[in-house]
């Protein structure tokens, strides 16, 4: 890297550290970037804020379409502020796999969160990511905790196959459901749920308190049946309202009950190392596949064993045992 890319990255940590918003946002722009030449100066970003990460409770939120995120993110996030705390929220869009454009409509969505001089909200494009969690949203959070902020909240795009990707980078998982009771609890896949380390009925007023009273009951017993993330925690089932704000503070003091428990049993300690572990692995596989796809005899055969797998002239193991050849040389 040129001596000018080291000082402009030095001087970039610096002011991330220091808690320049604008700072922060070039350094996320940095990291999210996928051009080649910028992979250095990110690497080199991401090594001078590591020792200064860390020290943040890492929240992930899912929930069912309609469940209401983002209101309850920001009334979340409102009381948090409120309370003293530095919150980001790393709000991940769903982006169009045919343009790889994306919404980026959080900020509307959390129109008042967004202008606190507290809160940082990011919203980030998937690019087709599987699960719906941008590829570079552990290294956003990093900076985000060594720019100060103690609460890190992500956001996923809804309840889908891969959300496991979110409980691989956060300290507590929290989904939001709606006062439907078990019967939409049997239209979420098993995985999901059993990956919650807290269920909260959201919408639990007016009309409808009555059945999320109801519903808080059915899920506790449903909870039961499954395994839970931890066996020094049994997930909780909380009601909230994020339009008028009831049961808000319950769910911080979950987050905190959870983050105690946690650390006395050194589980909080040994999911961070694990954490680490399965993003060196994600890396690896990310890495070996784009140098996969560039060998120039791989990229030469690919799309018409491609075919040929489709149209069913040959196996699929055959297809990658040929391919791997190629890209080993073998």
């Amino acid at each position: 890297m040129r001596k000018a890319a080291v000082e402009a990255v030095s001087g970039l940590a610096g002011k991330v550290r220091a808690g320049d918003r604008r700072a922060l946002a070039r350094a996320i722009t940095l990291i999210e970037s996928t051009k080649p030449e910028h992979a250095g100066e990110a690497e080199a970003l991401l090594e001078a804020l590591l020792p200064f990460s860390g020290g943040a409770v890492r929240i992930g939120i899912s929930g069912v379409p309609g469940v209401g995120k983002s209101t309850f993110i920001e009334r979340f996030g409102l009381q948090l502020v409120a309370a003293g705390h530095q919150v980001a929220v790393l709000a991940v869009d769903p982006s169009s796999k045919v343009s790889g454009g994306s919404i980026l409509g959080d900020k509307t969505r959390m129109e008042e969160l967004s202008r606190h001089p507290q809160a940082f909200i990011r919203p980030s494009p998937t690019g087709g990511t599987l699960g719906g969690v941008a590829r570079r949203t552990r290294e956003a959070m990093l900076a985000c905790e060594a720019a100060g902020f103690d609460v890190v909240i992500v956001e996923t795009v809804g309840v889908g196959q891969s959300e496991t990707a979110v409980a691989e980078m956060v300290d507590i998982f929290l989904l939001l459901l709606l006062p439907g009771g078990g019967d939409e609890l049997q239209g979420i896949k098993k995985g999901i749920v059993e990956l919650a380390d807290a269920v909260i009925v959201n919408k639990a007023d007016g009309d409808l308190r009555p059945a999320a009273d109801r519903a808080v009951a059915e899920y506790y017993a449903a909870l039961g049946l499954l395994r839970a993330p931890n066996p020094e925690w049994r997930p909780p089932v909380l009601r909230c309202s994020a339009l008028t704000g009831e049961g808000i503070e319950a769910v911080w003091e979950t987050v905190q009950q959870h983050r105690k428990v946690m650390e006395a049993s050194g589980a909080r300690a040994a999911k961070r190392a694990a954490q680490a572990g399965a993003w060196l692995w994600s890396e690896i596989a990310d890495g070996l596949m784009r140098r996969f796809r560039a060998h120039p005899e791989v990229a030469r055969e690919l799309a018409g064993l491609e075919r040929d797998v489709r149209a069913g002239r040959t196996t699929p193991t055959a297809a990658a045992r040929r391919l791997v050849g190629l890209f080993s040389g073998g």
